[in-house]
């Protein structure tokens, strides 16, 4: 009797765990091979949009073009369209045009500073490929990744965008959390916070990266989970030189979480730091949170993750020109409210819509977020970040390149825009620095340890 009084839970039970067995489902072979066919080897539309704007995608160039001459990693990248004019520049006065392409956050722009924010349109390519090791690992990933963790992990993927045909929110959140990128990076960057009163404060700090997950002789055989670790040493001001934040992600960040350390020259020791992460302050002043780095990184668990579409939009693209040596960081950031918009480059480009919703009984400074994918790179572009009653309180911006020397799209500048106060941080500045040099690093994965920190701070 006791058992036929639970027959309906039972079939419940099983209904939820076949609704659960789907959501975490693998693509078919006949859906995989769409896979340079219709779609792109990232699983990008092949086609262009209906009137020619978005053109379609040629792959044509691999590396450097054949008219650009690229002296290597360390050095300035040439821009391939330097002799490109703009097609047309979107105002405040002419916003109502255009605002079907645009964000919330850059139409709030708009409102914010009617005076000066603008959008200088250029014409759009899609002229670039990530390396044929990236694509066959693309394919593998179509095939065989999974979601784990109730999909707060990634599991049978490496070496790229885990999901290039997403079905569902966390899919598409993956895609940018684990794009193909460099799998070494050493650079020293500069951050200017610039206030509504436009008073100034600036850091310079040492990156040293190291994603595993992209390792060019790695597979998915010998990967162990270790998403990637970063030293980061703060050179500038000198009232936090020497401080260096030690951190491992992993890609089942619930099964285990961040390892974080801190070096304090202060106190001359190496302590654990379990809050480096979600929206612990970060940077000069304080100004983002940890988990805006590329605009969203590091465990996904506080949120509910939505596949809201696709759409048309005007975003960052081929933004050679900010990381020009001879241009002061200062004239960048000179602007009262947002950088020198002059020297940002905006194409027309389809994007993901993928909004994160803030779980019940979770904490964390936004309330929800959208962000708005390439379908070519699986990067952020554009992030719009609500506070806990709903208001759009920041608008993010994240500028790239495409790395010849690494054969994938590179993030740049980085904008983050507090709408309420009117201020704004400008991350990864190069200007009158080196550019950053991408996977010629001598270190290894043995070099990202609390032991070696010990050393590195003594």
């Amino acid at each position: 009797m006791q058992a036929q009084n639970n027959k309906p839970l039972l079939i419940a039970l099983f209904a939820a765990s076949l609704a659960s067995t789907s959501v975490l489902a693998k693509v078919s072979p006949e859906e995989a091979a769409r896979l340079g066919q219709d779609l792109t080897p990232m699983g990008a539309e092949m086609a262009g949009n209906a009137d020619g704007s978005i053109p379609a995608w040629s792959g044509k160039w691999l590396g450097a073009p054949p008219h650009v001459k690229y002296d290597g990693t360390g050095s300035k990248r040439p821009d391939p369209y330097a002799d490109e004019k703009p097609l047309f520049t979107i105002t405040a006065a002419n916003v109502e045009q255009y605002k079907d392409k645009l964000s919330d956050g850059q139409l709030a722009l708009f409102k914010r500073y009617p005076n000066t924010y603008r959008i200088v349109v250029y014409p759009s390519h899609r002229d670039f490929r990530f390396s044929p090791v990236v694509e066959a690992n693309i394919k593998y990933n179509a095939l065989n990744a999974e979601l784990v963790s109730d999909g707060n992990g990634v599991a049978n993927a490496f070496g790229g965008s885990p999901f290039p045909i997403p079905k569902n929110g966390y899919e598409l959140m993956w895609n940018q959390n684990l794009p193909a990128r460099a799998w070494k990076e050493e650079a020293t960057y500069q951050m200017a916070l610039v206030l509504a009163n436009n008073s100034r404060v600036e850091e310079k700090v040492g990156y040293q990266i190291l994603s595993l997950w992209d390792d060019p002789k790695g597979s998915v055989d010998n990967f162990d989970g270790t998403q990637a670790c970063a030293m980061i040493s703060t050179q500038e001001p000198a009232r936090k030189k020497g401080e260096i934040i030690l951190s491992c992600d992993f890609t089942d960040p619930l099964a285990k979480p961040r390892q974080a350390w801190q070096y304090l020259p202060g106190n001359r020791r190496v302590r654990r730091a379990p809050t480096v992460g979600y929206d612990t302050p970060y940077g000069a002043g304080g100004f983002r949170v940890m988990d805006e780095d590329r605009l969203f990184n590091g465990a996904p668990d506080r949120y509910d993750w939505k596949l809201v579409g696709k759409k048309e939009l005007y975003i960052p693209y081929n933004n050679y020109a900010l990381d020009d040596p001879d241009m002061p960081a200062s004239e960048l950031t000179s602007g009262t409210g947002h950088i020198n918009l002059d020297k940002v480059r905006f194409e027309l480009h389809r994007v993901w819509v993928l909004e994160a919703t803030l779980k019940p009984g979770k904490r964390h400074v936004y309330g929800k977020r959208v962000f708005y994918l390439d379908e070519d790179s699986w990067a952020a572009a554009l992030g719009d970040n609500y506070d806990g009653k709903g208001q759009l309180w920041r608008t993010n911006t994240q500028t790239s390149v495409y790395a010849y020397e690494i054969q994938a799209f590179h993030a740049r500048v980085a904008i983050y825009q507090d709408l309420i106060a009117g201020s704004y941080l400008a991350d990864r500045l190069v200007n009158g620095l080196a550019p950053a040099r991408l996977n010629d690093a001598a270190f290894d994965a043995s070099y990202f340890t609390a032991g070696n920190l010990r050393k590195l701070g003594k």
